[in-house]
């Protein structure tokens, strides 16, 4: 291929960044190369400091200035949460539980309404997600396509897209150009936030997404490497990568022309295992070679871009029996985590991300055919941004990893068997300090009591059905080292003049610590659970795990002139540990729901954090400490026989010091307003200001139909939402039939009318386990026609269609299946041959507020009637539940007010319910936003997240129902309400997300 001076330029620009990965040229190569990177300990939170960092890499771990990074990684998407003061409150919560990075898809078309059309303002705002990353101590993994799948309409892909020439994931000239110019737009922002230069934490790149087609073609190679040069030729100087989704070697180091750069590239691939499957080795134990996982990539380290932290489900719930995201997180539990986290990580796994760790809201129409509005995904962080139990094994690992180095650097040992051989055992050695490493697994159905006589650890410990343990030995904690635990290691830290070492296991075993001491130390307990003895150098300490809460042990002497505070948590207990870095020293919280962060001055120790419940306060840290204020209140504070400080009691029976959240009270919903449309129905419709439908050509995959005008709904610069169709048949007397050809996403309908008379409804299928997946429908609808009334012979019929499209079909294969149509495909008659001239309209332009994906094409937005300023004279007084019956559209109005406190981080859904019989649909907008599609005889969706920003927690609300029905049944809506899906006291300051105005 000729080299064009696009490619050239890409490649100078390459060529002239010297390989900047390090900030300093030469020396990133001999950082790649290293592979004598000693254990220690790992970097500092990120932030933008303004200096200069490298980012290299061995077959160990990332080496972040030339220290060892294990990365623990969450994933959550900005454009599932539109509200960006909620950003930096999940952001903090997957910081204060244990990772250390952000994952973040970038949306194309989320940001590009249409060709050379990009907004990055708002609750699009890229640059001010990437500086509350830093701000809150998160690296950022940046994942911007420019195909992502995500389960959005598309792919990610701007509904634009499906109207060009050019095949779209391939190395066609149109297809880049228009990718180059969304890459120009991501990387201009991204540029600034890079973390080798010191602007912002982004550690990673990602280009493309779990891309296996034409891996052995140039159209596949050229195009990686494009993408490749494009993003070096941007200024992007931090190490790339791309995620293989089935693991077959695809894109590993070499594969593909980088323009001379070495060393840049990193081989990931994701991982999802059935609940039911026994965790693969992907890895270190695993089958080798490139379909092995990490083998694939002997030189870099073990990468999990995407590992299953729950599953999305599909319209109908068929994925999880009807029971929808709850039977997602049961089935995926904290057990379920544990046990394939801990096998990823005894693989040699140390760059890991768990998709999702917050799924929120795929709101408006931005979700893929294959699933509806809600993307809780059963993550760790539910859709309302509660903390869920699943946090557990995350929390302690992620806290592990990032205070204790050793496990950045693991190599395979000799095997080990447990007494109990129905056990799996991998052992693993750090080749520096010569600890070890044991994960014990369980995968039979019923819990396995064992020791492990080869590993000299002869003390009984229980692991749990489907689950999995990490022991421990030869681990050196501060100045004592670890003989053995039948505890997992959480975490180890300077705490002032005091070592803290925190330990975790299921509530009621009785575990064991064993300390080397070359002297009988001191030993008291702060907590009336622990025992001791010491014999022949060694302290064995024995605690039941979690009865009576946390359980503290003071250690002193023994060899050590520095005290150690063993602290024994089980999974909840552990929950409500935080550690904190402030600059005179670490610190350790316990007690509340959240640390959001911690400041010293003088004697004052300021906290801020979240209460679910009223609970204690105890803080270990520097010397010199006297005084607790959480979230601005002063605590009375005492000093503990285990060295912290203590909220003190306030004497009053069961009342405890940190206050949980006030009640809040919702309001019932009432003072509906009502009103009916579809006025396109009408024959006397004024339709001279819509879209003639008269093209004959398409870039569409789907055929244009012979000898009819194209009516695909793209084709005429609609993509999103409703589309309406309205067709002059002239020469129709004696039709007697019309049959209507039509494609949708999952869960499309298409109604028709003529002239003004009901002919009836279309729905696709719902789908099943064999259809869960498929993204594209297409069928025809036959209607009898009823005779005219009035009929002179002389005007024409009217034929009024409306069609929704739902969303585009992603297009995973390279296929261009993102361009399969939408809307009518052909229609045909019986009993005439009507000459037909075709209009079409759909949605308006996006306002700058909402965007691209809030609107569709109904009556009711084209004129504002979802606006909160909408004026609603004539709508008629109504009460719930209603019953019409009725094919078409009827809108739903009502205003409340909430009065939620000011401390208080509530959590508001907005909950529908009725008789499963009754055919209907209903968009929700909330304040002018499109928060979602209920279906009720479908769901298995009732309850939709009102993220706080749109929805005013301390102010007046305006909720619209547009209700589409079939009239076959009654429809709703039924049952309205409001519901609390979490609150607690604390949070932080929600700024109002503008509505959008009245059209105008």
């Amino acid at each position: 291929m000729e080299l064009s001076r696009r490619t050239f330029n890409a490649l100078a620009g390459t060529t002239a960044l010297g390989f900047a990965l390090s900030g300093s040229g030469g020396e990133t190569t001999r950082a790649y190369a290293s592979h004598s990177v000693p254990t220690g300990p790992a970097p500092g939170a990120p932030a933008a400091d303004r200096q200069r960092h490298t980012v290299g890499y061995d077959k160990y771990s990332l080496l972040v200035d030339g220290r060892r990074l294990v990365l623990w990684s969450g994933e959550m998407h900005p454009f599932r949460l539109p509200s960006p003061s909620l950003w930096r409150d999940v952001l903090q919560k997957m910081r204060a539980h244990g990772f250390n990075a952000v994952s973040v898809y970038v949306a194309w078309n989320y940001h590009s309404p249409g060709p050379g059309q990009y907004d990055f303002t708002g609750v699009r705002d890229l640059d001010l997600f990437l500086r509350t990353a830093a701000e809150t101590g998160l690296y950022v993994i940046l994942r911007p396509g420019p195909y992502i799948n995500a389960e959005v309409d598309g792919g990610g892909f701007p509904g634009w897209l499906t109207a060009t020439e050019g095949r779209a994931r391939t190395s066609d000239p149109t297809y880049l150009s228009y990718v180059d110019e969304w890459l120009t737009q991501v990387n201009s922002i991204a540029v600034r936030h890079l973390f080798t230069k010191g602007s912002g934490t982004v550690l990673l790149y990602q280009i493309e997404n779990e891309y296996d087609s034409f891996t052995d073609e140039p159209l596949g190679r050229d195009y990686m490497s494009h993408l490749y040069k494009k993003v070096r030729a941007d200024g992007i100087d931090v190490p790339l990568f791309h995620n293989d989704g089935r693991r077959n070697g695809d894109w590993a180091p070499g594969s593909f022309n980088t323009g001379g750069e070495e060393h840049g590239w990193l081989y990931g691939f994701d991982g999802y295992p059935d609940p039911a499957q026994v965790p693969p080795d992907w890895g270190h134990f695993g089958v080798g070679g490139l379909k092995g996982g990490a083998t694939a990539s002997p030189h870099t380290p073990g990468f999990l871009p995407e590992f299953g932290g729950g599953w999305f489900d599909a319209w109908g719930g068929v994925t999880f029996g009807g029971k929808g995201y709850a039977e997602a997180r049961r089935t995926r539990d904290a057990a379920y985590e544990r046990r394939f986290q801990l096998t990823n990580l005894a693989n040699g796994i140390t760059v890991h991300n768990v998709y999702m760790t917050f799924g929120g809201t795929s709101w408006g129409w931005l979700p893929a055919p294959q699933v509806y509005t809600s993307y809780d995904y059963g993550a760790a962080l539910d859709e309302g941004r509660g903390q869920t139990p699943k946090l557990a094994p995350g929390h302690q690992l992620g806290h592990l990893l990032q205070t204790v180095p050793d496990f950045a650097k693991l190599d395979r040992a000799d095997a080990v068997r447990a007494a109990d051989e129905r056990l799996k055992v991998y052992h693993l050695t750090n080749p520096d300090t010569g600890s070890h490493v044991y994960v014990v697994r369980n995968d039979t159905a019923k819990p396995l009591t064992t020791t492990l006589p080869d590993a000299g650890i002869d003390v009984p410990f229980t692991v749990a059905a489907h689950d999995a343990r990490l022991l421990a030995a030869n681990l050196q904690l501060g100045s004592r080292r670890l003989k053995f635990a039948t505890a997992q290691p959480m975490m180890y830290l300077k705490a002032g003049r005091l070592d803290v070492a925190v330990f975790t296991g299921p509530y009621g075993e009785m575990a064991q610590v064993l300390l080397e001491c070359p002297e009988e130390p001191l030993v008291h307990r702060g907590d009336a659970e622990p025992a001791w003895t010491y014999d022949l150098g060694v302290l064995r300490v024995t605690v039941p795990i979690g009865v009576g809460g946390l359980t503290r042990v003071w250690i002193e002497g023994g060899g050590s002139e520095t005290p150690l505070l063993m602290l024994f948590a089980d999974d909840p207990s552990s929950l409500r540990l935080f550690p904190v870095d402030t600059p005179t020293g670490s610190m350790l919280v316990y007690g509340p729901s959240l640390v959001r962060g911690a400041t010293l001055d003088g004697v004052n120790v300021h906290l801020t954090g979240d209460t679910s419940t009223a609970t204690g306060l105890e803080v270990w840290g520097p010397r010199g400490l006297g005084q607790l204020v959480w979230n601005g209140t002063p605590l009375r504070t005492l000093i503990t026989s285990t060295g912290s400080l203590g909220a003190e009691l306030s004497g009053v029976p069961g009342q405890l010091p940190v206050p949980g959240f006030r009640a809040v009270r919702l309001p019932a919903l009432g003072g509906w307003r009502r009103r009916t449309e579809n006025p396109e129905i009408a024959p006397d419709y004024d339709d001279s200001g819509w879209t003639r439908a008269d093209r004959t050509t398409t870039y569409s995959i789907t055929p244009a139909p012979q000898g009819q005008p194209v009516l695909f709904a793209d084709d005429y610069g609609y993509h999103y939402g409703d589309v309406w169709y309205r067709a002059r048949l002239t020469d129709a007397a004696d039709l007697t039939s019309v049959s209507l050809s039509y494609s949708t996403g999952t869960q499309g309908l298409l109604m028709a009318w003529l002239d003004g008379e009901p002919l009836g409804t279309h729905r696709m299928p719902v789908p099943d386990k064999s259809t869960v997946r498929k993204g594209s429908w297409a069928a025809t609808a036959t209607f009898d026609t009823p005779g005219r009334h009035n009929f002179s012979g002389v005007s024409p019929r009217i034929l009024s269609v409306l069609v929704r499209r739902m969303a585009h079909d992603m297009d995973g294969a390279a296929a261009d299946s993102h361009k399969v149509a939408r809307g009518l495909t052909a229609v045909s008659f019986k009993g005439a041959s009507p000459k037909a001239n075709w209009r079409i309209r759909g949605e308006i332009a996006p306002d700058p507020v909402r965007g691209p994906l809030n609107n569709g094409g109904l009556y009711g937005e084209r004129k504002g009637w979802h606006l909160p300023d909408f004026a609603e004279k004539g709508w008629e007084p109504v009460d719930l539940p209603r019953a019409d019956r009725r094919q078409g559209v009827i809108w739903y109005r009502t205003t409340f007010r909430l009065a939620v406190a000011a401390d208080t981080d509530a959590s508001i859904g907005l909950t529908l319910d009725d008789d499963p019989e009754r055919a209907y649909r209903v968009q929700i907008f909330l304040n002018g936003w499109n928060m979602g599609q209920y279906i009720n005889d479908v769901g298995p969706q009732h309850t939709f997240a009102l993220p706080g920003g749109i929805l005013r927690t301390r102010g007046s609300n305006v909720l619209a129902l547009a209700v589409l029905a079939d009239g076959t049944t009654e429809s709703g809506p039924g049952d309205v309400r409001l519901t609390l899906l979490g609150a607690v006291a604390g949070g932080l300051p929600v700024a109002r997300v503008d509505s959008p105005t009245p059209l105008a």
